[in-house]
């Protein structure tokens, strides 16, 4: 199975860009559908973006709340996936966790089976 592990969080200014990484070891990455999702405190873990296995020919799906500020690149060398995160907001503040299923790409939490630990992500105003 795969292991997957994030990196890349920390404080930034509202306005700043922030690029978080999720480096799988174990199995090929582009082997599954990936999605990234976040948990603000007393919030339940929210979609923010996913990508069909085998990259699905590079179509990815975006929360609105995010579409247009946020992008996942991938690199199949590196077995990484990131979320490049441009203009920050202070509502972005969250805990943010990579996912991987062996099925479709889900806007559900629930339908991932495998986890990263997360990687907090602070913005101030």
């Amino acid at each position: 199975q795969v292991e997957l592990a994030e990196s890349g969080g920390g404080l930034v200014q509202a306005g700043g860009s922030l690029r978080l990484s999720c480096a799988a070891s174990g199995r090929t990455l582009s082997s599954y559908s990936m999605g990234w999702f976040r948990q603000a405190a007393g919030k339940e873990r929210e979609f923010i973006a996913g990508i069909g296995a085998n990259w699905s020919g590079g179509t990815t799906n975006y929360a609105d709340s995010v579409k247009g500020r946020f992008t996942i690149p991938r690199d199949g060398v590196k077995n990484t996936m990131y979320l490049q995160m441009n203009s920050l907001k202070p509502e972005d503040t969250a805990a943010y966790y990579c996912a991987g299923t062996r099925f479709r790409v889900s806007s559900s939490w629930r339908d991932y089976e495998y986890w990263g630990q997360g990687t907090q992500v602070t913005v101030s105003s």
